[in-house]
């Protein structure tokens, strides 16, 4: 039996995997954050701007630090930045961390490049 071989074997099968659902969880996370972002852009036309303050208050409590006010105005830009028909098949392709540095650019050019 070769120990080695199949010590290294199944390391590369466990990189595989943790690679593979690393993917799945990031592309989860792109998904669910655009949805939150169409709910913060349609709250926002509904209850004004202040709501994504508001909201952000209230999911910092309940949820964690994580969704503060700067999160929150990110995720609704992301939205409006990739909701319509020319980014619609991008968004799917980066991760969340990618998208923050996306929309840190001003030029629509800068963007797409």
């Amino acid at each position: 039996m070769d120990y080695y071989n199949e010590i290294k074997e199944k390391i590369l099968q466990n990189e595989i995997y943790d690679k593979a659902k690393d993917y799945s969880k990031d592309r989860n996370e792109v998904k669910v954050y655009f949805e939150i972002g169409k709910l913060l852009s349609d709250a926002g036309k509904e209850y004004g701007k202040n709501i994504v303050k508001q909201y952000s208050e209230n999911l910092m409590i309940e949820v964690g630090k994580k969704y503060n006010e700067t999160t929150l105005r990110r995720i609704r830009q992301f939205y409006e930045k990739f909701s319509n028909k020319k980014w619609s098949m991008l968004w799917t392709k980066l991760c969340w961390s990618h998208y923050c540095e996306v929309l840190s650019l001003k030029k629509i050019n800068a963007m797409r490049y």
